[in-house]
């Protein structure tokens, strides 16, 4: 039996503590009022309009000099010029200082008006902008504990799906795995509850993540009205979106509990009975997941940023995650291994989720490639607008994800004997997985941060929470149950597992 040491207990515990404290300093540091972001704004918002004033007022000066300049040559020339006697000379100046004067009002009173309408013009798009940017600023706490939640919890979802996969597979290699497989997979529960309070939290409007779901949007009377969004209210709506979280959520955690279930009880079962109803109920699974797996992509990932869409996203989103998955179940059994446990793991089972995690790494690739260079190349606005406000505003994070999801572990473990080495393992794993948060930050941020992002308090704090979570649930569930199931049929080929 495994036993959680009290060291890596604590670090959890830390964790977590500093998390619950960065979250709490990110909400309290956020802009509470529209004033309290104009402060921030004044600054900049002075120096460029300063520069922009005094430039604007030097051009009007030189040109009102000039105009000036004009008229009284005009008048000069035509008194010159005209073979008129001398009273018909005055009269034609005067006529012709009345007509200027008359036009010069006329121009200035079309000029006042035009400068007023472009400052009232100014005045609504900066009101706008202010209110945007209290927006995101108030989204960014929100957008940062969003995207660490997620991340986590779609990594036990990863390692529950790659289980099933090996139920259904009847893979020989693995049951010696399963242990480590269903420990990470307790993290679902404790992640879904938190995650869908923060789903709930969104549709009663304490933050902004959703645009969708704003007041007034699907509502053509209203100034906010939007055609597209309100075209897509009968799938985007909160009822039928929260339901769908709902439902996706509920039979994950039911089949992570039933199937470890089954799992212990095979072990003190007299035949296979459990195995088979753990093969059922696993095939039974992957139908629901593939299919629940993209329109959760749809809902929790891609409707925030309501107008784009890409047919490819569900899977994309699943390597991401998958591979972030099968990376954690190798790095738990390296940590395992490491301290004496697992004796039956070998260097050909680490060697076999190495080549997973690096096949997955490169499908991932294969699809983010796909995805972007189709939507480049075609330049149809509604949809390069994703990847060209990515790649102006997000450029590291956007081309860092690629470099430490594909670049990395092509370097790392191509070679077959890298894939045995556990601190090349272990370094490839932590840039993997830093590279999908990164991939999932990319996703999310844009949309509901815009520009206004950088790796901070909030962003850290996330992650350390959840981290410490993840830590604490994942190894109290590895200390319940043996770490090699006993009465699995391939389990002896497992422990023999060798190539």
């Amino acid at each position: 039996m495994y036993t959680f040491s009290s060291k890596l207990k604590t670090f959890s515990y830390i964790l977590m503590l500093v998390g619950v404290l960065g979250i709490g300093y990110g909400f309290f540091a956020a802009p509470k009022t529209i004033k309290e972001v104009e402060t921030i704004l004044k600054a900049e918002e002075t120096h460029h309009e300063g520069g922009h004033e005094a430039t604007a007022a030097h051009h009007d000066a030189k040109a009102e000099s000039h105009h000036t300049t004009t008229n009284h040559e005009e008048v000069a020339n035509t008194a010159i010029d005209s073979k008129v006697d001398h009273t018909e000379a005055v009269s034609s100046v005067k006529d012709t200082i009345a007509k200027t004067t008359s036009t010069n009002h006329e121009e200035h009173m079309s000029n006042t008006i035009g400068v007023k309408n472009e400052e009232a013009n100014k005045h609504i798009e900066h009101k706008e902008h202010v209110e945007h940017v209290f927006h995101q600023l108030q989204n960014k706490p929100w957008a940062a504990l969003y995207v660490a939640c997620i991340f986590f919890m779609l990594i036990s979802l990863g390692a529950l799906a790659f289980y099933a996969i090996q139920q259904v597979a009847q893979a020989g290699w693995s049951p010696v795995l399963f242990r480590v497989m269903q420990g990470i997979t307790a993290y679902l529960l404790p992640g879904s509850i938190i995650f869908f309070i923060l789903l709930l939290l969104s549709g009663f409007h304490l933050n902004h993540l959703f645009v969708w779901m704003a007041d007034g949007i699907t509502d053509p009377t209203k100034p906010n009205y939007d055609h597209l969004i309100a075209g897509k209210s009968g799938y985007l709506n909160f009822p039928f979106w929260i339901i769908r979280a709902l439902l996706f959520l509920t039979v994950w955690n039911l089949y992570r509990y039933y199937s470890r279930k089954n799992c212990l009880a095979q072990d003190e079962s007299n035949d296979n009975s459990f195995y088979k109803k753990n093969f059922k109920l696993s095939a039974a699974f992957l139908v629901f997941f593939i299919v629940s797996e993209s329109i959760m992509s749809w809902d929790w990932i891609m409707s925030v940023d309501p107008h784009w869409f890409s047919t490819l996203f569900g899977w994309y989103v699943f390597a991401s995650f998958f591979v972030s998955g099968i990376t954690t179940i190798q790095m738990v059994t390296i940590y395992l291994k490491s301290k004496g446990y697992l004796e039956n793991v070998n260097s050909s089972h680490i060697h076999d989720l190495s080549k997973f995690m690096f096949g997955i790494s490169v499908f991932w690739t294969y699809l983010w490639f796909s995805q972007f260079m189709l939507i480049w190349y075609a330049n149809i606005p509604e949809e390069v607008t994703y990847f060209v406000t990515r790649i102006n505003d997000y450029g590291i994070t956007f081309w860092g994800a690629v470099v430490m999801n594909f670049i990395f572990p092509i370097l790392l473990l191509i070679n077959t004997d890298f894939k045995r080495i556990f601190w090349i393992i272990v370094m490839a794993g932590i840039i993997i997985l830093i590279g999908h948060y990164v991939d999932f930050f990319n996703m999310i941020m844009p949309a509901t941060v815009g520009d206004r992002w950088f790796i901070g308090i909030p962003e850290i704090s996330s992650l350390a929470f959840f981290l410490g979570l993840f830590i604490y649930v994942v190894f109290s569930a590895l200390t319940k149950a043996p770490l090699v199931p006993k009465r699995n049929p391939f389990i002896e080929e497992s422990k023999h597992f060798h190539y």
